[in-house]
Formats: C-alpha cells, structure tokens, sequence
C-alpha cells in the first residue's frame, strides 16, 4: 500500500509479469477496423462572434491514424474538445461506434473508449506516476487489482516502469508526454485523441513515439492527432485533415495534402512545398 499526499490511500496487486497481456481488453474490442469509428457532420461552435468550428464533416476508420493539421487558431483543439464532451457543439452530430455523442459527459465518453490527451501537461503533482496512471485505470474500473494491471500495461508500454514510484516533477518534459499517453491507455480506449504529442520531444524521442503509436494501432486502438511537426505527420498518419479558420480545407492521404494548393498557401508554406 502507498499513501498519496492527500492521504488516500492506493493498493497495488503484486504483478508476475509486467506487460500482463497488454491491452488485451483493447485488442478484443477493436479488432475488426472495416466500420467508420468515428462519425462527425455539421460540427459547429461558436464563442461569441467567433466561429470557431463551422460545419465539419469527417470519419475516423476504425485501424486508422488520422492526423488532423492546421494553423494556430484554426479549432483543432475545439474539436477535440467537442468530441470529448468538454464542449458542448452548437450545431452537428458526433457519433462514435453508432453511439451519439453530443451531449455526454467526459466520463460517459471516456467509458465508451473515446479518450484524449491535453497539450498542457497537469499530473497530478502530489501523487507518484504510477499513481497517475492509475487514476486513468479506475476511470474504466473500480477493481484495485484489474486497475493495477491495467496502469501496469500502460506503465510499461510507455517505458515508464522504472520511474513509477517517482513524482512527476521529478521527470523530464519528454518522460511527462508519456506519462500523458499512459494515462489515456490505462482507460483501455478504443479511440486515443493525442492533441501535440510530438512537442517538446527531442528527434529521438519523437522517433521512439512514431514506432510506439504503430504499435498501439496494432493492439487495436484507432489514433488521430494533432500536430504541427509535418515530418511526423508524414511519416506516420494514413490520412489528413486540414483546418483554416475552422472549416475543413483539405482532406486525404498526406502526399496529396501536402501538394494541395489551398494548404500550401493557409498553412504549409511555399518553402515546405519546394523541400
């Protein structure tokens, strides 16, 4: 047993193998990825005057990477937060696995597998990491010991295990992203929104994260991110779609959207477009 700074109290099974089947419960439920996991038509909201989002249409595949692009300002992180329930739409339908979605909260979506990441890291500063992490377990069970394994798994597949009895202001920026990621995984998501999580990575660090979301995808989780690092983007999402002032500007594999005139000139430059 440990004792977290607030006095509660946290119990942790004696685990004989550290990966314990990894994502097994993940695996099972999503495995078949021919269905659109993903559903999103007329997504619209506003702040005021400001249209943040207007009128998005897009799917996510079930097995996809989707990478979702755009400038500073143009509603990537609004989706987001609109499909997650931290956001309520003014107009549209979000549906995840035949599921409506507007209206739910944050939790009522996390438990159907829909889960994300934030771009500003707050752990829990007064709890350890593995601590952490199993906060994000007891979102999918109250088990102690089916928690236990899952934030196990999800220590281990992020490389944290050595580290977990650590406090998070102990560990560098790169190691805190992990932690970020660990915590959706310990919610055994069928659907991980990973909002920036190449920023702040040095190239190998970025190139460690490109291999471990291939094999996340593998265990069956569908993934679409955020980013701004286009070589990433590149290198590891199956589809694009772009955004500009909140409207869907471009969609497709990311050759093609890289060529594509209109987001050559909102987003990506004549300097990318020649490199």
């Amino acid at each position: 047993m440990q004792r977290a700074g607030n006095g509660t109290r946290f119990h942790y099974c004696n685990l004989t193998s550290a990966f314990c089947n990894a994502f097994s419960t993940t695996a099972e439920i999503g495995t078949d990825t021919n269905l659109s996991l993903l559903e999103v038509t007329g997504l619209t909201r506003r702040f005021g005057g400001l249209v943040a989002v207007s009128r998005l249409d897009f799917a996510v595949e079930g097995g996809e990477i989707v990478g979702l692009i755009g400038p500073n300002g143009a509603g990537k992180t609004t989706v987001f937060s609109l499909l997650t329930g931290f956001l309520r739409p003014d107009s549209g339908h979000i549906v995840f696995d035949s599921a409506p979605l507007v209206g739910l909260s944050p939790h009522r979506i996390c438990l159907l597998g829909l889960v994300r990441t934030f771009q500003n890291l707050k752990p829990f500063l007064h709890l350890t990491i593995r601590e952490n992490v199993t906060v994000g377990a007891l979102a999918r069970t109250a088990d102690r010991t089916l928690s236990a394994r899952y934030a196990a798994e999800a220590l281990e597949w992020l490389g944290l295990t050595d580290m977990a009895d650590h406090l998070p202001n102990e560990l560098p920026i790169g190691h805190l992203k992990m932690l970020e990621i660990a915590k959706a995984l310990a919610t055994q998501p069928r659907l991980l929104l990973l909002d920036e999580p190449y920023a702040g990575l040095t190239p190998t660090e970025g190139a460690q994260l490109g291999d471990l979301l291939q094999r996340i995808r593998k265990k069956g989780v569908t993934i679409c991110l955020i980013e701004h690092v286009m070589r990433f983007v590149m290198a590891v999402c199956d589809r694009i779609v772009v955004l500009h002032h909140g409207e869907k500007i471009a969609e497709g594999h990311p050759t093609a959207v890289a060529s594509d005139p209109a987001v050559i000139k909102a987003y990506l430059g004549k300097a990318y477009a020649g490199s």
